[in-house]
């Protein structure tokens, strides 16, 4: 029997929203839908193009307002890519995904999940940098929500239009610390964007189901201020006691309009993003994917090369380059794996050495936070706490940079770790490309193709041995879709730090170097549905454990996974 879906449509001229579809995923789905003409083609989420059917058309109005010709949806696909292929940078196809994004999403969509390998570096890292510097050149249409500070008494009203009555995943960002970019402010709304379109080529959460949110608290980028095209708030950022009450003011109204929504933190500043996680991830469904999801995939790599090598971490000794709030949370992460593996806390502690711009971190530094003290070293009197001095005496076997400074990793710190440790695992993990403290081609030429590499931002496979590697990418990607299915499948109320090492597990268990020596830490990111699956059911079963979730079966949760799993294809239309 045929089955039929309903959706909503944004209100128009301030008049209640037309009820165009509701209810479940069929099987074999006709989607009823209110629109016709211009309205129905200018719906990104309705449109089809040319794949309009000569019945649509005629029920649907839209003789005339398209060419005669008839497509499939792969032969739109097909000429989108000869489309993009001809374009001359990876920035101008990255604006042409946009302007698809915004007028076919099925289309986008369908893109994105054939040929994700392609298609990642474009909507996000490394392209999306450049997109959030450009943001006020690119911007055509609206997507999510900008909530400027001048606004706040209107926050409610924004977010209560019935649009948005299905959103179940949120990414917000300030615009602060856009990946190694610093301050974008409005442009920082790029980042959302790209992530939440990763939510959906990855684990099949339905775009309709998310929302891009950029909260313009200002910007302190000289640049932007005096750029008279600058689309955002044209102000010096708002800080202390007003930022705070803002940030508050947004969350009770999130909490108010969705009380169950997935809120996800993306690029606030160092200042700002751990104080934010601590304040709200008791009060609902929240995370911040730069601490946790960082740490996460990073735990998953370096877990990944000790299981092929049967090493434990707790016999490694770490090396930090930045001791900003991603640092913090993956030695954190990396801590609780010591832990689990029945170090000590003073054991474990001992095994891992921090530092940032003035050196390594050492107990009774002020200024340091919480997270600092507790890897800060109480070991270290007259000795110096240069990173190559440190190198040097602490005989590392990890060396993880997340310090947003390019090259820092050099030759002599390569060649220094190589000559203590039989396989180093070296993570240059800045981003974007321009900022990673080093190449992969270097670690492999200065460790004599020893090391382990995985880094932050994509770069082109290595020849090793007349032979081609894959170089692997922390890429939060392998969690954060996972992830959020997981929150939504369960309806967990919480999202807890056992359940970003669960997703660290269920990804590692996927890792190719355990059945291949000559394998990668990770899987290619061709895999990363399969490894949305694993994470989300791993996460899942944490939650469970954990309590912040109704209980449910094995089986009931691989239903509810599956049931949301949205896959880009057209459907037929039948006029209501």
């Amino acid at each position: 029997m045929t089955q039929h879906m309903f959706f909503f449509l944004p209100a128009i001229s301030g008049e209640t929203a037309p009820t165009i579809f509701s209810g479940d995923k069929p099987m074999t789905r006709t989607l009823s839908v209110a629109l016709s003409g211009q309205d129905l083609l200018n719906h990104p989420f309705l449109n089809k193009g040319l794949a309009f059917s000569s019945e649509e058309r005629d029920a649907f109005e839209l003789h005339g307002l398209l060419p005669k010709a008839v497509q499939t949806l792969d032969q739109q696909v097909e000429a989108a890519l000869k489309f993009l292929d001809a374009l001359p940078s990876p920035f101008a196809r990255h604006v042409h995904l946009r302007e698809l994004q915004d007028t076919n999403e099925t289309l986008f969509y369908a893109l994105l999940t054939r040929k994700i390998d392609a298609m990642l570096p474009l909507v996000y890292t490394p392209t999306v940098g450049e997109a959030c510097q450009r943001f006020s050149e690119i911007w055509r249409r609206p997507r999510g929500l900008f909530l400027s500070y001048p606004e706040r008494e209107s926050m409610e009203d924004i977010l209560d239009n019935p649009a948005y009555d299905d959103v179940r995943v949120i990414v917000v960002t300030d615009g602060e610390r856009i990946l190694g970019l610093g301050d974008q402010g409005a442009g920082g709304m790029g980042i959302p964007i790209g992530k939440l379109s990763l939510y959906t080529t990855c684990a099949g959460i339905s775009p309709d189901q998310t929302l891009p949110i950029v909260l313009d608290t200002g910007t302190n980028n000289q640049d932007l201020l005096q750029n008279p095209a600058y689309i955002g708030w044209r102000h010096e950022r708002v800080r202390g006691a007003e930022y705070d009450a803002f940030i508050e003011r947004f969350v009770t109204a999130v909490q108010t309009r969705w009380p169950h929504v997935a809120l996800h933190w993306e690029d606030f500043s160092g200042a700002n993003a751990a104080p934010i996680l601590e304040r709200y991830r008791d009060r609902l469904c929240t995370f911040n994917d730069d601490i946790q999801g960082t740490a996460a995939v990073t735990t998953a790599a370096i877990l990944s090369a000790n299981a092929a090598h049967d090493g434990k971490l707790k016999d490694e000794t770490i090396v930090m380059l930045g001791a900003g709030s991603a640092g913090v949370g993956i030695a954190k992460l990396l801590l609780q794996v010591m832990l689990d593996e029945g170090a000590s806390e003073e054991d474990a502690l001992a095994r891992f050495y921090m530092l940032d711009q003035d050196g390594l971190l050492l107990d009774g530094r002020e200024g340091l936070t919480d997270g600092q003290a507790l890897f800060a070293r109480k070991d270290w009197k007259d000795r110096p706490t240069d990173f190559e001095s440190v190198m040097r005496e602490c005989k590392a076997s990890i060396l993880i940079g997340v310090s947003g400074v390019k090259g820092l990793f050099t030759e002599t710190i390569v060649r220094e770790m190589s000559k203590t440790c039989k396989r180093p695992i070296i993570f240059p993990l800045s981003n974007p490309t321009s900022h990673s403290e080093a190449t992969p081609e270097d670690i492999m030429a200065w460790s004599d193709e020893r090391a382990l590499v995985s880094t932050g931002s994509p770069f082109p496979p290595l020849d090793l041995h007349g032979r081609t590697h894959r170089v692997d990418q922390t890429n939060n990607a392998y969690i954060f879709p996972g992830l959020g299915l997981c929150l939504l499948a369960t309806g967990a109320t919480r999202v807890t730090d056992s359940m970003f090492m669960a997703a660290a597990r269920g990804l590692a268990s996927l890792s190719p170097l355990r059945s291949n020596p000559d394998g990668n830490l990770l899987p290619p990111v061709t895999q990363l549905r399969k490894v949305a699956l694993a994470v989300a059911e791993a996460a899942a079963r944490q939650a469970r454990e954990d309590g912040v979730c109704p209980s449910f079966s094995d089986d009931e949760l691989l239903e509810r996974i599956q049931s949301l799993v949205w896959t880009p294809e057209y459907c037929a239309y039948e006029k209501i």
